[in-house]
């Protein structure tokens, strides 16, 4: 389980493509709080540490993967939010997250209002049905409250921290990103349709 608070950003090293997915291999300082088999999620894809070392880990991304998020669009050099599992004597500070990405939105629309930073993301339907105003969304792994939504898009205001420790702060037009729904929203459906 993870909260969308981002721990650090790593750097991709390499991407090396076999023929059941990647393995990718990850600097950043957070490998050495990492052990083998632990969990990490990568722009809010959990995934498990292989090889962890003082500098970096990687991890297998299976085929599935790369066909829902948008980690099959990263390369060397790519730089990617990482947050460590939760654990369970720790202060929930986000909200919860499974780090099982429901589908990609992609930036449409981004502009300033004040010191804040209001990014807009069009989703299809089967991601916005379950996206309420001031509810939460996980954005690439970030823990955000929902400033707007429509038919079509949502929109988050960044304000200046979350946009110097994650990269959304450098997010632009046309980039694609992972979302996460809220997974009560999905649990309230299913138990309100089996009582109809």
């Amino acid at each position: 389980m993870f909260t969308g608070l981002v721990q650090g950003l790593g750097t991709v090293a390499a991407v090396e493509p076999t023929d059941d997915g990647v393995r990718l291999a990850i600097a950043t300082p957070l490998g050495r709080e990492l052990a083998p088999g632990d969990s990490i999620a990568v722009n809010g894809v959990c995934l498990t540490a292989v090889d962890p070392s003082n500098g970096t880990f990687a991890a297998d991304v299976m085929n599935e993967t790369l066909r829902r998020s948008s980690l099959a669009e990263i390369g060397p050099g790519s730089e990617v939010n990482l947050e460590l599992a939760l654990r369970a004597d720790a202060r929930l500070g986000g909200h919860i997250m499974q780090g099982h990405v429901d589908g990609l939105g992609t930036i449409s629309a981004i502009e300033q209002d004040g010191f804040a930073r209001i990014v807009t993301i069009t989703a299809g339907p089967e991601l916005l049905r379950y996206v309420v105003e001031k509810g939460s969304i996980a954005i690439d792994g970030v823990s955000l409250t929902v400033s707007s939504v429509d038919d079509e898009s949502l929109s988050v205001s960044l304000i200046p921290e979350t946009l110097e420790r994650t990269i959304l702060g450098a997010a632009e037009v046309g980039k694609p990103v992972n979302l996460e729904v809220d997974v009560l929203a999905k649990y309230v459906e299913k138990l309100v349709g089996a009582h109809r």
